[in-house]
Order: C-alpha cells, then structure tokens, then sequence
C-alpha cells in the first residue's frame, strides 16, 4: 500500500504522537503500521520527513520501533495511563530513557564549510537522512515529554483504544470522534443492562 493510499492515524496531532499511533488497535486487535523498513519511508514522508523513496534500513525499521516503544512508555508515565505496557512500550523507565536519548544523539550537527572561497554554514550528518528525521522526532517527543506541553497529554480511555493525543479543548476527553462514541455508547450500554 502506497503511502497516498494509507490513512494514517490522528493526522492532526504532534510528530510524536503520530509515531505513538502507528500502533492502533480496532475489534480485530491491536495493529502495527511499523513492520517493514518501507513503512518506516512511507510514514516518515506522511509526517513531513524524508523522502518518498525507499531509503530506510532493517536498522533504522528497528531505530523507530525503539524510539516508538520508548515514547509510548514515557507518555504512559506522564499520563499515569494504567494500560499494559509490555506489548507497546519499553520495559522499564531507564530503557525507555536511554533508547530516547540515544536516538536523538544522531540529530545533524551545524558546521562550517569552505565552497569556492566562501565560507558557509552546513550541517554533518553522522547517520542516514531517515536516522536524523527520527532524531528530529526524539528531540520534538522529549520537548512534549518534558516541556509544557506534557500536561496536555493524555491517553485515551475509550473501550479498548491504546492511543494518546494532546488535549486541545477543555471538553476533550477522546484520541478521536470515534473513541468517544464508543465510550458513550459502552456507558450507556452499562446503564441499560445494570440491575435498577
């Protein structure tokens, strides 16, 4: 599936949280939108990264994987969401600490070049472009994680989402329309079957 094709969730929200929700879960189970290095292309490009071209390794696959895991579970501890972490995050805080860290050291570094007897500033990349725009990602989730944004973060509690998103409004209390459907829908489904 071309990435024209693929809808990708919660188009609206940060970079990070977007990288939170290429794993989703619906009423056939929790899904992974980051399985092959072409998915890792395809969804960078989606978010404003790279290139449409097939320019991701096995290692960057496993970088975002990484990355992804260890922002879900720092989101978790900000947002004291309860949900299992163990199939969607990292196993403990110092893991999910360390990979983000490590990650967003791979961010290009400014330098200056000497072109044609002009001196100019440039940029030095230790890794691939698709490392530094997972590095870029790092540097905007510890900026979500750790700034002030992090007390609008909130996890969705709606029957059986796994997904977080920013609050925007006073009133929002849902990753998406469809979560709070689903949410009144099973409240009211409690009320009607409860014993009067």
């Amino acid at each position: 599936m071309g990435a024209a094709e693929r809808t990708w969730v919660l188009p609206d929200e940060p970079v990070p949280v977007r990288l939170m929700a290429t794993i989703w879960a619906d009423t056939h189970g929790v899904h992974d939108d980051l399985t092959s290095a072409g998915d890792v292309d395809e969804w960078l490009h989606a978010v404003g990264f790279g290139s449409a071209g097939p320019d991701a390794t096995s290692a960057d696959l496993a970088s975002a994987r990484g990355l992804r895991a260890a922002v879900r579970h720092l989101a978790a501890m900000v947002t004291k969401d309860e949900r299992p972490l163990a199939q969607y995050g990292s196993p403990d805080v110092d893991s999910a600490l360390r990979d983000l860290n490590e990650v967003v050291t791979r961010r290009p570094t400014p330098r200056l070049e000497l072109t044609g007897g002009t001196l100019r500033e440039g940029l030095s990349y230790a890794s691939s472009p698709i490392a530094a725009g997972l590095a870029d990602i790092a540097q905007q989730s510890i900026a979500l994680l750790g700034g002030p944004g992090a007390a609008n973060l909130r996890a969705c509690q709606a029957p059986g989402c796994v997904l977080f998103f920013v609050k925007t409004h006073p009133r929002r209390e849902w990753c998406s329309i469809a979560c709070g459907n689903r949410a009144r829908a099973a409240r009211h489904y409690e009320k009607v079957r409860s014993p009067r």
